[in-house]
This record gives structure tokens, sequence and C-alpha cells, in this order.
């Protein structure tokens, strides 16, 4: 009995503190949900928010985050974060479409069982573990610290997080294509064109010109486009553009479908990856950037300061977005407007995948590679990351991927209404992050 108690006193703690930074972050998104309530947010301010959230703050973030972290002495721990990241999403993608094809789930089902929330959701909850106290028995040793490891946390997230928003937009619209489903032409359809990840539905309801645009994006367009520089100049300028087009074009199309592919994969927080990258590997702009200005960091104390400054605003920013997203989806569903279908065997089966399998594998998986090799390195902050990752809810991303891929109305509100329902639950996250923390405690010994 004694040692019954003495187990349960060692996992209370651990869970409250875990339950509690659970709630951070669902607090956090309620007050998304308020401000939208109150009309302090509306649609078009959110994807304002999240456009430079994502290709901002998120960039600002990877740069002084990963370029601080990673060195050259220490860049081998990160090769385990990107090898077991693309494990787990591509063998979610292969579940996905085996459980599609043999239940004939409905085509978001896929994205939404790969692509979970690799970003926001998870900074936010470390941020909170390290507040309660957890991170403390995650240091490497005596001299190590929780604001280290708090920090070397952020890092292995956020290298994990090029993985997924690099598939998300370039394989998502094409998981969300039914290709299963017969094409019946409608006849009161009217031709949809595509829209870019970053645009949210009440753009359809405006009209748009010949160019797809609606009328204050051409007002915006046109200011944009009205150059400062001399006419010669400018013509010069419009003439290698058609030039360059006329070029692209001689290309054969199979090494065209390549480049494009290729770009898709392109996208702000991966440059900002790359760059805090090369700041890191490389020891002098690591030395000018990162290091204290006494010991010749010369743009530590602006620069450097000035870009983690804005990049700590994306976490509790893009969670505030998804409330304000969800409160969107809630007051249609209020409304009954275009009430999508959720089967509930659907929402049971992401769930348990999402919150319950792959915590159970991951945290399996890497104990035993942990304990048993010496491909990790002897880091408890990089394990107990690793076994976190595959856990926690879908992105919500996946709205956007249902806009960019053409998907109707009643498909959207459909992925709308699960999402909500896999963020409702999403304390649920504390058992992994309890299991996590005693695995990555039972292998530092």
């Amino acid at each position: 009995m004694g040692g019954l108690d003495s187990a349960t006193e060692g996992i209370l703690p651990v869970f409250l503190g875990a339950l509690q930074a659970s709630l951070t972050v669902l607090l956090t998104i309620s007050y998304g949900v308020i401000a939208s309530r109150f009309n302090l947010l509306k649609e078009s301010s959110t994807r304002d928010i999240s456009k430079t959230a994502v290709r901002l703050f998120l960039p600002a973030l990877l740069i002084t985050n990963v370029g601080e972290e990673l060195k050259s002495d220490t860049a081998y721990r990160y090769v385990p974060v990107l090898i077991w990241a693309l494990i787990y999403t591509l063998s979610s993608m292969a579940l996905g479409m085996l459980l599609k094809r043999a239940f004939k789930f409905p085509a978001w089902c896929v994205p939404a069982i790969c692509f979970n929330n690799t970003t926001a959701l998870p900074l936010l909850l470390i941020q909170a573990l390290d507040t309660a106290g957890i991170l403390t028995n995650l240091t490497m040793s005596e001299s190590d610290t929780p604001s280290a490891a708090l920090s070397r946390a952020k890092s292995y997230f956020l290298v994990s997080s090029m993985v997924g928003n690099s598939l998300t937009f370039a394989l998502g619209p094409r998981l969300l294509d039914d290709e299963e489903a017969p094409d019946k032409p409608d006849k009161n359809s009217k031709p949809s064109h595509t829209h870019s990840p970053t645009e949210s539905d009440e753009e359809y309801a405006h009209p748009t010109n010949s160019a797809g645009r609606t009328a204050e994006e051409e007002e915006e367009y046109s200011n944009e486009t009205s150059t400062l520089l001399p006419r010669s100049v400018a013509r010069s300028r419009t003439t290698a553009a058609k030039k360059s087009k006329q070029e692209w074009k001689k290309i054969p199309l199979k090494i065209r479908n390549v480049i494009s592919t290729l770009y898709s994969f392109i996208n702000a927080p991966l440059l900002g990856a790359l760059l805090g990258a090369l700041l890191g590997l490389t020891p002098p702009l690591h030395r000018i950037f990162f290091a204290s200005p006494s010991s010749g960091g010369i743009f530590k104390a602006w620069l450097t300061t000035s870009l983690k400054n804005i990049g700590e605003l994306f976490a509790a920013l893009q969670l505030v977005v998804v409330g304000s997203k969800l409160s969107s989806s809630l007051l249609r569903m209020k409304k009954g407007e275009s009430s999508g279908k959720v089967p509930s065997l659907v929402v049971l089966t992401i769930c348990f995948i999402r919150f319950i399998l792959w915590p159970i594998i991951s945290i399996g998986v890497i104990y035993l590679i942990a304990s048993h090799t010496g491909w990790l390195d002897n880091d408890p902050t990089l394990w107990f990351v690793l076994m976190l990752m595959p856990t926690g809810p879908p992105a919500t991303k996946l709205t956007a991927l249902a806009d960019v891929s053409g998907a109707n109305e009643e498909e959207k509100m459909a992925i709308a209404k699960f999402i909500t329902v896999a963020y409702a639950i999403s304390p649920l996250i504390c058992f992994a992050v309890v299991g996590s923390l005693k695995a990555s405690l039972a292998i530092k010994g």
C-alpha cells in the first residue's frame, strides 16, 4: 500500500499540472470565442491576424528560437525530430486513407488524422508546463535550468512544425479530393475559383471581378501595383515579367509540374526555420546575433530582441484566432446554415487516434529507442517532446484546406463542427503529458 500511495503522490501533482496547462490552452481559445461573440474580432480581422501570425510572427519565432538553440555541436539532436515528424505524419496519412476506403469515411478525415496542431497549441502547452514547474524534472544535469529546457522544447516543436506546415498545403488539398465520389455537374452551381490557404469563408459572400478580386482587394491591388519608379523603369520591369512568363511556358510540362510541386512545399515558416538554421550553424553569425553584446553580439540587443518580441506573440494570438473561428462555426450551426453531417463514428475514431492511440505508440517507441539504443541524445526534454509530438487535436488549417480544394459548404460545415469538438476535448492531452513525463523520468533514472 505504501508503494501505491507514493506512486499516486508522484503522479497526482504531475497530472494536476498537466491539467492546468491544458486548461490554459482551452481558456486562451475561449478568449477568442468571447472576442468574436462581442464583435471585437470579425472574420475579416481574424483572417488578417492569422495571416500576419503565420507569415511574420512564426518565421520570427523560428529565426530566434531555432537559431539560438541550433549549434554545430547540437544539430544532431534535431535529426530525430525531423525523422519522427515525417514517420508519424506519413503513417497517419496511410491509416487515414485505409479508414476512408474500408469504412467509407469522408475525405476530410485523412488530413484530420495526419495533420495535428504542431505550433500554437504545443508551444503554449509547454509554456504552461514550465509555469507549473513540470519542466524542472526534464533538465539534463544540475547545471541545466528549466528555462533552458523550455527553450529547447520550443525549438524541437518548431522544427517538427516545419514538416507539418510543408506537407499540409503541399499534400492536404490532394487528400481532401474525394476520388471515389462521382463528378456530377450541378446545374445550379457556379464555377468555383480556388482561394489561397489564408482566405476565410466570408470572402465567398463578396462578388469578384474577372481577376478573382473583390472591390476592396482590387483597390488594395491597385495601390500595391502603383509604382513610385520612373515610367521607363516600370516599363522595363513589366517587359521582363512578360518575358519570364513566356520563358516559363517554353519549359516542358513535366518539368514545370515538378517545379510547381517543389514550390508548393515552400512557405514563410520554412524559410524562417532555414534562416534560423543558417544563423545557428554559422559560428560568426551565431555570435553576432545571439551572443551577449559584451561577447560580440552586436545584433542581440536590438534586432534579435525585436524579432523575439514579435515571435512570442504567435502562440497566444493563433489560439485566439482558433477561438474566433470556432465561434463563427458555432454561430452558423445555431442558425442552421449549411449544417454538415459529422458521423459520431468518424469523430470518435479520429479523437481516439489523436488522443489515445498515437500517445501510446509514441511513448512506447521513444521509450524503447531512448532506453535501449544510443540513437537519441541524453536530453530528457528531447524524449518528452518526441513522445508528445503526434498528440493533440487536428490543425485548424483543415478549414483552409477545404477552401483550397473547393469543398462544398456542407463539407466545410462538417469540418468546422468536428474541429469544435476536437478542441473542446483538448484537455485530454494531459494524460499524454503525464505518460510522456513519467516515461522520460524512467529513462533518465
